[in-house]
This record gives structure tokens, sequence and C-alpha cells, in this order.
């Protein structure tokens, strides 16, 4: 525990007291998200029909807010947060992965795996976004070095990223394939029923409108959840460690941002950016965690960023071990040698922390 936490462990048994989630009010969720996004789906398909294809494709830009939305329901099911019942958390959670195309036994299973290990610096591996200490960085052969760049810019981190993880990643178990069946059966069953009911909406509004609406509102929810991910765990002030010094807890306050948003994009995104407290406690459902904003106000100043502000943490690439903070290129750059011994260029660089394809650029992002 450092002095910026007034105890992570304290703060969880207090917040255990809001796990209990209401039945009657996660299917009104449900209604109020599912239901919006199959009328602006059908809208869509009937502009287009109609040769008004650019209203088609400006729909996508709300229904995919409402993805985004349905998602969450999908992460709270994965946490057993969102029905009190485990066998209605898990098949809410796979229906609701064939909409989102994201197989739901596969991602709550690496999804977990980021939880169990959020801020460790030894534990960096699937379910985050691949993140290099400067050392590290420093230490890889040029031609990585220009690999890692790539994948931690803008246009590749929130463009090609999200695109490669939803439509291609996601359809193999990527990382779990050594596990058994289960990850292949959730991989590939998820996509056979998806591509059935997009047959069927086909049948009826054709197959490139049906296509075109779809994958564009999947585009923009993917994009969007990606940058949720990203700066719910990449800011100015977050704090990450070695094993020695990582505690769960307190990592999970001090190593999650609390996203000041609008109350309509809290909305959409189902109070997901009260991140810190959904980290300490991932048992309480997303409609509570406003109640406990307010019950527990002083939880309101930890890990506080903005939005515009927020905007500014895409250049942040690095963590800076010495000075323990997160650093952009150009200050790296400025502050280091170009040039390491051909003895250092492997020295640091953990085994899933390399430089990657932009597969592992969005790997299930949590929101």
């Amino acid at each position: 525990m450092t002095e910026q936490t007034p105890g992570g462990s304290n703060w969880a048994r207090l917040l255990a007291s809001y796990h209990e989630p209401g039945h009657g009010r996660s299917a009104a969720e449900i209604a109020i998200t599912a239901g919006p996004l199959l009328l602006l789906w059908t809208l869509a398909g009937v502009a287009y029909q109609n040769g008004l294809w650019w209203v088609a494709l400006l729909l996508t830009l709300p229904a995919g807010l409402f993805l985004v939305r349905l998602f969450l329901i999908q992460h709270d099911c994965g946490h057993g947060a969102f029905f009190r019942d485990a066998r209605l958390n898990n098949w809410a959670g796979r229906t609701i992965g064939v909409f989102t195309l994201t197989p739901y036994d596969y991602w709550r299973r690496t999804h977990n795996m980021h939880h169990a290990t959020s801020g460790n610096l030894d534990r960096r591996g699937l379910g985050g976004i691949d993140l290099l200490t400067v050392d590290e960085y420093l230490a890889l052969p040029r031609l990585r070095r220009l690999g890692y760049r790539l994948y931690r810019h803008p246009l590749v981190l929130f463009g090609l990223g999200p695109a490669f993880t939803f439509f291609l990643q996601n359809r193999l178990p990527v990382g779990l394939m050594h596990l058994g069946w289960r990850p292949w059966a959730s991989t590939l069953g998820t996509t056979a029923v998806a591509a059935v009911l997009i047959a069927g909406a086909a049948s009826v509004f054709g197959l490139w409108p049906v296509l075109m609406i779809y994958l564009t509102t999947v585009l923009v929810a993917a994009t969007t959840g990606v940058w949720l991910f990203f700066v719910q765990h990449q800011y100015e002030g977050v704090a990450w460690a070695r094993n020695g010094e990582w505690n769960r807890h307190d990592f999970a306050l001090l190593g999650s941002s609390q996203y000041d948003l609008p109350p309509v994009l809290h909305w959409f995104t189902a109070n997901i950016g009260v991140h810190h407290v959904h980290h300490l406690s991932s048992r309480i459902p997303y409609y509570r965690l406003g109640q406990v904003m307010r019950d527990h106000p002083e939880l309101r100043a930890m890990s506080r960023i903005g939005l515009l502000e927020s905007f500014g943490y895409a250049r942040l690439s690095l963590w800076d071990e010495a000075n323990g903070r997160l650093v952009a290129f150009s200050q790296v750059t400025r502050s280091h040698p170009a040039k390491t011994s051909p003895t250092a260029a492997h020295a640091h660089v953990p085994a899933r922390a390399h430089a990657q394809t932009p597969s592992r650029a969005t790997a299930n992002p949590e929101t």
C-alpha cells in the first residue's frame, strides 16, 4: 500500500455490501439496451432499401453506442455480477456475445487474467494492451523497436487493432488453444451462430446492407471499447509495480482510472469509467456503481481523469521504472542513449512483453 491509498483491502470489504444484483433491474437494463439497438438496425435496413444508404450509415453511430452498452452487460455477466444465478449470467453472456462478436467463455477467461494481474509488471500478458518498460524497449533490436512503435501508434491501436481483434482474432482462442475443447467451442460456436443470424437478416434486407450496417456498428463499438480500456489503465498518475511491491487491492485503486465523463456517456458506457471501484470489487453490478460513488464521495478524488485531458494520454507508450510514470517515445529519445550493448538486447524483455502485431493491441477490451 502507498500513501495515496487508504487501504484497498479495507475498501474491498466495505464495498462487498453492493454486490447483490436485482433481477428485475438487470432484465430492464437488457431491454432498454437491446431494444433500441435492434430498432436502429431495422431502421437502417429500411433506409438502405429506400436508397438512403447514408442514413443507414449514420444510424450505425448511435447503434454502436448501444452495442458498447450491450457488451458491458456481457462484461458484468462475466464477473457474475449481473444476475444472482451463475447459469443465467453465463447464458446471457453467451447470447450477447453473438451480437458483439465476442466469444463469452474465451473472453471471460482472458479478462479474469487481466483483473488478476492488472498493474503488475511481472505478470503482463493475455487480456491487456502490451506495455514495455523503457529499459525493455531500449534493449530491443532496432527493427523490433520500430514494430513496437507501430503497434502503439494511435492509428494501429485504435484503428486497425479493434477491427483485427473483433473480426479476426476472436474467431480463434488465441493464447488458450492448449486448454482443451472449451475455448474452441466458445470462439467457433459464437462465429457459427453469428453467421446464421447474419444469413437470416440478409434474406430480408440483402447481404451487402446487412454486412455494411452490422460490421460498421461493431467497428464503432470496438473502437470506443478499446479507447475506454486503454485510458482506464494508461494515464498520467497510474501505478505499476513488480511482484514484491504489487498488491491486488491497492493497485486496483492506483492502477485504474476514474473517467469523469458527461452523464450521457456514463449511461452508454454503463459506468465503466468508475473503473477503480470496478477493479476493487468486480461483483458490483454497473447500475450500482453510481450509488457507491454517492455513498463514498472520497472515491471521487482517486485516479480522476477528465474527458478532454484523456486524449493526450494516447502518446504515453512506455513505463519509466526509475521515475514511476508513463512516458512518450520522444521523452525517451531525449533522455536515454540510442544504442545498447548486444548482450543487453534481450536482457530485460519478459516472455509476453515483446512488440506484437495488432493482434494484441486490443486483446479483449474490458469495456
